[in-house]
């Protein structure tokens, strides 16, 4: 006789066009795949970013659709509620509780997060960067005093348990590929257009806040890259795979104009190397096409922190080098051996990327020593046959490591170690929010900026 299967609430983006929604719809193939759970879904937006991931179309995507139910068709209490979100929105509805999060790509999480996280009966996050940020924050508890003044009695901090689980990917999809097996629209494109042979590739949202500020650090790369190779014969190029809220024109002309600023700042008598702009919307597979072009030679991220920092993982999935900063989320997965690291110093979060109760004043970032970067970008490009061999290397062990097959085998470990079914608590369901499946996949322009 079968064991009943336990009922399993998910609360996700799961039809957002983002991170979160990515990491939303692997975690519950690993759920489905494990055969332990009856699931429900419930759609949650993620600010103004695109609902159009899952289609009924995709047969795939049907099985998650087929799970998704309004919270009023929930007629009893979850055995189990996975919350998938920030952790000012983890909602325990469950008999027991697991909150899902990156958390904050800095060294400090807010008083709202720990509260949050307390909430829940366990939370789960993706790299030990970002455990860290939550075990090492800790604040005043202020109690209200009779005469008006707060006084501190005790310490707020993590109280629940926190593992990590890796992103896992599909590699099925994220892998090495042969050149006749690359998408032609991918690959004619940027043959066309990119007439440079070695290409970087930076693949990222460029963030709110000025030069040197927004957590990319996109326009610090761009200068960097220019500076590097500014008057150089048969100079590199450096393709930029940007996205915005809304993969919409005015997104896309909003980043031309950023670019033009960061070249703005160059003598005009200074011959500068070309930069190209991807922007817009790609399945996985185009993405997957564009790390293995031919012309496109190693991933580059400035970036001052992430949280996981995915598309760096896909890209060594396709055996691609990546030069990365030398500090957060990616270090679970980038040997410093087999990858180009570039080393920094810490900061202060500046004050133009604070977020109330998200990137709070008293956090730091890393900022990359803009003299090492230039230094590993010539490295690359100079003794690429080397660096590409480390690349092929780490591109094995990474697939070994950091599959969705084993991410699933490690969600399993951590649901057996920790799940303990016995409260109860009233439900209060957030407010389904119906799922768009028609999307418009815009051209792929790669302007050079001039």
């Amino acid at each position: 006789m079968s064991k009943k299967k336990q009922k399993l609430l998910m609360v996700a983006p799961f039809g957002t066009r983002s991170g979160y929604g990515d990491h939303a719809r692997d975690l519950f193939w690993s759920f489905y795949n494990l055969d332990r759970f009856d699931i429900n879904c419930i759609d949650v937006p993620w600010g103004a970013t695109p609902r159009n991931a899952i289609s009924y179309d995709n047969p795939k995507d049907k099985i998650l659709i087929d799970c998704m139910v309004s919270p009023n068709e929930i007629k009893e209490q979850p055995d189990i509620c996975v919350d998938i979100r920030i952790p000012n929105e983890f909602n325990p509805v469950g008999k027991f509780n697991i909150g899902i999060t990156a958390g904050v790509e800095t060294t400090a999480v807010s008083q709202v997060f720990l509260e949050g996280c307390n909430k829940m009966d366990l939370v789960i996050v993706p790299s030990e960067h970002s455990k860290a940020g939550f075990v090492n924050s800790r604040y005043d508890k202020l109690q209200q005093m009779p005469d008006g003044s707060q006084q501190p009695v005790g310490q707020l901090k993590l109280e629940k348990p926190m593992e990590v689980l890796f992103e896992g990917t599909d590699l099925n999809v994220w892998k090495p590929l042969k050149k006749e097996e690359i998408e032609k629209n991918i690959l004619d494109d940027i043959n066309n257009i990119v007439k440079e042979k070695f290409a970087y590739l930076f693949v990222g949202q460029w963030c709110a806040g000025n030069y040197g500020e927004d957590r990319k650090d996109i326009a610090r790369t761009v200068k960097v890259f220019y500076e590097t190779f500014a008057n150089k014969k048969n100079p590199p190029a450096l393709i930029l795979k940007t996205s915005g809220a809304t993969y919409s024109i005015l997104d896309r002309e909003d980043t031309l104009n950023k670019l033009k600023q960061v070249k703005s700042k160059f003598p005009s008598f200074m011959k500068l190397p070309n930069v190209y702009l991807l922007h817009g919307d790609f399945t996985r597979s185009e993405l997957n096409s564009l790390y293995n072009h031919p012309k496109v030679k190693a991933m580059v991220s400035f970036t001052h922190g992430e949280g996981f920092g995915r598309p760096m993982l896909e890209a060594t999935l396709a055996g691609l080098p990546v030069i990365a900063s030398g500090w957060s989320g990616q270090l679970d997965f980038l040997d410093k051996d087999k990858s180009v690291l570039v080393n920094g110093t810490m900061g202060k979060v500046p004050e133009s990327v604070h977020w109330q109760d998200i990137i709070i004043p008293e956090s730091h970032w890393f900022n990359v020593d803009e003299g090492e970067a230039s230094a590993n970008l010539e490295l690359v490009y100079n003794n690429y046959n080397a660096v590409e061999q480390n690349a092929k290397e780490l591109m094995d062990i990474n697939r070994n490591k950091f599959s969705h097959d084993a991410m699933t085998v490690k969600l399993g470990e951590i649901l057996d170690n920790h799940v303990n079914i016995s409260s109860t608590v009233n439900l209060n369901l957030p407010k389904l929010k119906k799922v768009k499946t028609e999307s418009e996949k815009p051209k792929i322009k790669l302007p050079q900026l001039s």
